[in-house]
């Protein structure tokens, strides 16, 4: 059940991603290496490409001396917090701000909604969660703060920002940095209420 459950979510989030990047580049309003670039500029795609390759690599038992991570003991959790956070964000700061029509909209509710509820799901059913500590979070938190550095650096010289609550054009570098805050913030409670939960329910 484990590796059938696995594989249909590689399946899922492979599908999803892929039918994302090909809508981007049927409405791109730029040339296609900077599209690319901003595809990959959204937090909710880089996550769900790590959850799409986690799931690819337990499903086959892939094996590769540079992706000893997949294997590391709190990885899952790691990534459930982080799929969460799409989840979370969307549904509460962004889902109201444009209304998606056709595959759009299914590929929408797949990186948002579903993915996020299925790695949950995996999460609670298959994660050792005896081996979950508090002091796992600062490295949790690693990916992240290097994507928030990262997309304030490059909206800077391309002015382009992901998301409008890191838009420094619109709302000042203040704001800006008081968001980015607010949410690591986010991630380290997401991050310890996991922990906590998994912690009761050991398996």
């Amino acid at each position: 059940m484990k590796k059938t459950l696995s594989i249909l979510f590689a399946l899922i989030a492979w599908f999803a991603l892929l039918t994302q990047y090909y809508l981007m580049l049927q409405n791109r309003v730029a040339p296609m290496g900077e599209t690319t670039i901003r595809f990959f500029s959204f937090f909710t795609i880089l996550t769900n490409s790590i959850v799409a390759i986690y799931f690819t690599f337990i499903s086959f038992k892939i094996k590769n001396r540079f992706l000893e991570i997949i294997n590391r003991r709190d990885t899952l959790t790691a990534i459930t917090v982080y799929i969460t956070i799409v989840g979370l964000v969307y549904q509460i700061l962004l889902r109201h701000i444009w209304q998606p029509k056709g595959m759009q909209r299914i590929v929408d509710e797949l990186l948002h909604t579903l993915i996020p509820l299925l790695v949950i799901i995996y999460w609670y059913l298959y994660e050792n969660k005896s081996l979950l500590s508090f002091k796992q979070i600062p490295k949790w938190l690693i990916y992240p703060i290097c994507y928030l550095v990262f997309i304030l650096i490059r909206g800077y010289f391309s002015t382009f920002y992901p998301y409008p609550f890191v838009d420094i054009t619109h709302l000042g570098l203040s704001k800006v940095l008081i968001n980015s805050i607010l949410l690591v913030l986010l991630f380290a409670g997401l991050s310890s209420i996991f922990i906590a939960v998994g912690r009761k329910t050991k398996t």
